[in-house]
């Protein structure tokens, strides 16, 4: 059978309520007192219920973390930050992998509801996510992570985000600045507004120098290697041969220059890429890979810090938080090849 606080209570020769006033830190507890709960609480290795006590002031001090595939890096370093800042304000958090599906997204809404969770954290995978709509319909206490959507002018809504067209725009011109004239670009799905967000930076620099976008080497997919690796193998079978490629995520740039070694080009030689986010893969790769670099772990910390702050009551929703990016130069970019 379980030690309950009544145990400890009868253990130490004090009343229940002055258990709970020392487990709840309080300082209307004398030093001796303290030490015979704390003593007792010891000996009969008690383990408080802090879920059942949170439960009786209408809290559980759970967070619901939705992501869409912790097994990218990206959301791995997001998820920790998540983990970092609950551990510091003294919340737990469940994590689930929607897998980009709406479907699975609102299984798990309605789960973590049954739960009774403080509030969600959300990656979403769609610009117009209409279980994220509800949820702000309803004033559910949430913030969404690294993605936003388009509904923050008809709802207050809690964002943490970085600047993605400015990210597309340093990664291009950086390429255009050592020469290079056609740069394909490889972006996560359309719709994902982060992917749309950087296309722009990427017109906008093409624009700015006076180049020419070829619809052929622009293209939409998912996140993972094997996209980057496929769609660069059918660019090369093409007409237009790019001399480098702006990419929307590193995985994505990883499958590329895997594509490229396959097919007897170098890089960055024949060919030079950048990625998107600087995940610890970006350093090891074979060259290390210039990239995006997000701030990930402060961008999870700083979403959690915004919503239990709500939860809290001492703020309310409407705060939209752009992180700043910068590009990590290596050694997978250089200047584009003469034309012999």
């Amino acid at each position: 059978m379980s030690v309950t606080i009544y145990d400890v209570a009868k253990k130490a020769g004090v009343s229940i309520a002055t258990v709970s006033r020392v487990l709840n830190k309080s300082s209307a507890v004398s030093d001796r007192t303290r030490r015979q709960v704390e003593e007792a609480i010891k000996e009969l290795n008690y383990a408080p219920n802090f879920i059942a006590s949170a439960l009786t002031k209408k809290s559980t001090l759970t967070l619901g973390l939705l992501i869409p595939d912790i097994t990218n890096p990206f959301f791995s370093e997001l998820a920790r930050g998540v983990e970092d800042a609950s551990n510091d304000f003294g919340f737990n958090i469940i994590i689930c992998n929607t897998d980009y599906s709406l479907e699975k997204e609102a299984t798990y809404i309605s789960l973590l509801k049954q739960k009774s969770v403080d509030g969600f954290i959300i990656s979403t995978a769609y610009y117009n996510d209409k279980n994220i709509i509800e949820m702000l319909k309803d004033n559910v206490p949430l913030v969404l992570l690294g993605r936003d959507i388009d509904c923050s002018e008809e709802y207050p809504m809690d964002a943490v985000v970085s600047d993605n067209i400015r990210g597309g725009y340093i990664a291009t011109k950086h390429l255009i600045d050592l020469g290079h004239e056609k740069i394909a670009c490889l972006l996560g799905p359309a719709k994902i507004k982060v992917n749309l967000e950087r296309e722009k930076g990427y017109l906008k620099a093409m624009k700015e120098a006076n180049l020419k976008v070829y619809e052929e080497i622009v293209k939409h997919g998912d996140f993972k290697l094997e996209f980057g690796y496929k769609e660069t193998l059918k660019i090369f079978k093409g007409q237009i041969k790019p001399t480098a490629f702006v990419a929307g995520n590193d995985l994505t740039a990883l499958g590329v220059m895997r594509a490229l070694k396959a097919i007897g080009l170098s890089v960055p030689q024949d060919v030079s890429v950048v990625g998107y986010d600087n995940i610890i893969l970006a350093e090891m790769s074979d060259p290390p890979l210039t990239t995006v670099n997000q701030q990930m772990q402060k961008m999870g910390y700083l979403a959690t810090e915004l919503l239990i702050k709500r939860i809290k009551g001492e703020r309310n929703a409407g705060k939209k938080v752009v992180l700043d990016i910068n590009l990590v130069v290596r050694k997978s970019t250089s200047e584009a090849p003469s034309i012999s």
